[in-house]
């Protein structure tokens, strides 16, 4: 799958817009995510997905993406929604140039 950006910005750039970050599971069927500014990958097993809250990863069994909203950020994902977890966006450090000239 392509990777589809919203227009939002990142967060920590500049002109960054807050979106609402909510995750509504229904049954473990269905999965409704809104604050989403990327969806990275998706496949069967799984699909990772950008928020203002950190990077989302969604695992589960013959996952799709059935709609997405590039102006709201909001994916529905459907399948066999077995886990879901957040990792922490990486800080930026500003490379060995700015940690060497401190």
């Amino acid at each position: 799958m392509q990777e589809k950006k919203t227009s939002a910005a990142r967060p920590g750039e500049p002109g960054e817009a807050k979106l609402p970050h909510h995750l509504i599971v229904e049954d473990r069927r269905a999965l409704t995510a809104t604050g989403v500014t990327r969806v990275v990958s998706c496949d069967e097993t799984g699909a990772t997905l950008e928020t203002q809250q950190g990077t989302l990863l969604v695992g589960g069994q013959g996952l799709s993406v059935s709609e997405l909203s590039i102006q709201t950020g909001e994916v529905k994902i459907f399948g066999r929604i077995e886990s879901m977890q957040y990792t922490e966006p990486a800080p930026t450090a500003g490379g060995l140039w700015r940690r060497l000239l401190r």
